[in-house]
């Protein structure tokens, strides 16, 4: 039967007279920064003759290698992942043609990519119109190397919140009885960020929350 329900912190807590024994929720979190960089650039050219449109895609694609080399990035960095032409005929028979890149960068250095993106209206002023959609992601993809510690976290911090609540009902605390690991997040860590061109933050908060079930003597 149950006896009452508990909410101390972040801890849901439920007391089982039957078994004695108390389920609580451990809360870790940890601010990291990200190591991977993807930034995806689209851009067009639209004319009634398809070679001027193509000439002027390859002038663009050209200046944006130029833009990441003068920042410092290897050649290889930036590969293009999409092209497509599309064409329209309006009312008056003529038809325009509209050619299509996609260029992204991959990058480990995240300072250097930061810099770029803040420069990103000079490849406007080499004739480079970027689509909407042309923003850059950041990825933490060392999170398997800090789940054994946070997972660890959130268990003491589980384990704080049964002995509060233990203390408060003259109980002790025993072992785990069982045990669920919930799922990990990772977020930006100042809130939600985006726009234009813009659409993450390298700076993350990873979250997991437990849930453990003590035994109480």
């Amino acid at each position: 039967m149950i006896a009452g329900g508990y909410l101390l912190g972040d801890g849901l807590l439920r007391a089982k007279e039957a078994d004695r024994s108390v389920t609580v929720r451990g809360l870790a979190e940890r601010d990291v920064t990200a190591d991977l960089a993807t930034w995806t650039l689209s851009y067009s050219s639209t004319s009634t003759d398809l070679g001027q449109a193509q000439a002027k895609l390859q002038a663009d694609t050209r200046a944006i290698a130029a833009f990441f080399n003068g920042l410092g990035f290897p050649a290889d960095a930036v590969q293009p992942t999409g092209a497509n032409v599309s064409s329209y005929t309006g009312d008056n028979g003529v038809t325009r043609y509209t050619v299509r890149q996609r260029m992204t960068l991959r990058s480990n250095d995240i300072d250097r990519a930061q810099k770029a993106v803040a420069k990103q209206f000079d490849l406007i002023d080499r004739g480079v119109l970027l689509e909407e959609g042309s923003a850059i992601s950041y990825t933490f993809t060392k999170l398997n190397d800090i789940k054994p510690e946070m997972v660890a976290e959130a268990t003491k911090d589980a384990r704080a919140s049964a002995e509060q609540f233990a203390q408060d009902s003259g109980a002790s605390v025993g072992s785990i009885k069982d045990a669920t690991q919930g799922y990990f997040t990772i977020e930006s860590r100042d809130g939600e960020s985006g726009g234009w061109g813009a659409a993450d933050t390298p700076y993350k908060k990873v979250r997991v929350v437990t849930t453990v079930d003590f035994s109480l003597g």
